[in-house]
């Protein structure tokens, strides 16, 4: 079980990051909310992978579910939620400004030939 979430964490990462060296928007976007399940998956696992077990500790049960990660990822959920409507708002109004969705936009250069130089 660990082997198998081990592996889901580092190909959400590697694919987060890959999307992020993109030079759009959109892949940028995407490899930015990855990488955030990737945290958020290994957030969650560093509780214990525990399957079928109460967060609480009561009387009589003598394996639970540290709820501390539980609470974070939770958290962190809704944070990265807004957080992605913000960045989908500011690329989207980037591209309606400029028509193109690259990343590494250079400045435009003075029409009036004088090349910047005062």
């Amino acid at each position: 079980m660990e082997l198998l979430i081990a592996s889901a964490i580092g190909i959400l990462t590697a694919a987060g990051i890959y999307l992020v060296l993109r030079l759009r928007t959109f892949p940028v976007i995407l490899g930015i909310s990855l990488l955030t399940y990737a945290v958020n998956v290994f957030l969650f696992t560093s509780g214990r992978v525990t399957v079928g077990a109460p967060p609480v500790l009561r009387d009589d049960i003598t394996t639970y579910t540290d709820p501390l990660p539980q609470a974070l990822v939770l958290t962190a959920i809704v944070i990265s939620f807004g957080m992605t409507a913000v960045v989908v708002m500011i690329g989207l109004g980037a591209f309606l400004g400029s028509d193109d969705d690259h990343v590494d936009d250079r400045p435009a250069l003075p029409d009036d030939g004088s090349e910047g130089t005062s």
